[in-house]
């Protein structure tokens, strides 16, 4: 009867010393998982302010102003296009036949 005894009080600390490290690894897991949690929505934040960002510096008037401001560009009007005759020989002949309908052929 004592070695049964003994056996049960063995197998009873064993479980308990189980039940004890379960519940260690649970509430660690549960830890985990909060802090994931938290990072998540606050990486959910950056992205969208992020993507807030994007939206804004892709405007047609923020890339109109950068083209202006940044690299000197400016809306192509008549007074700075200029207009080329194609005098290539292969378009010789084309040329020839262009001319004798209207009096110069021009390209844009």
């Amino acid at each position: 009867m004592t070695r049964l005894n003994i056996v049960l009080l063995a197998a009873l600390l064993a479980s308990c010393l189980y039940l004890v490290k379960t519940t260690y690894d649970t509430r660690r897991l549960f830890n985990e998982i909060d802090r994931a949690k938290t990072l998540q929505a606050k990486l959910d934040i950056d992205y969208k302010r992020l993507e807030a960002q994007r939206q804004e510096q892709a405007t047609h008037l923020r890339v109109e102003r950068v083209a202006r401001d940044r690299l000197q560009m400016r809306t192509a009007t008549a007074a700075v296009t200029q207009y080329v005759a194609d005098t290539g020989v292969s378009a010789a002949p084309a040329a020839a036949a262009a001319s004798a309908s209207t009096p110069a052929a021009e390209v844009r």
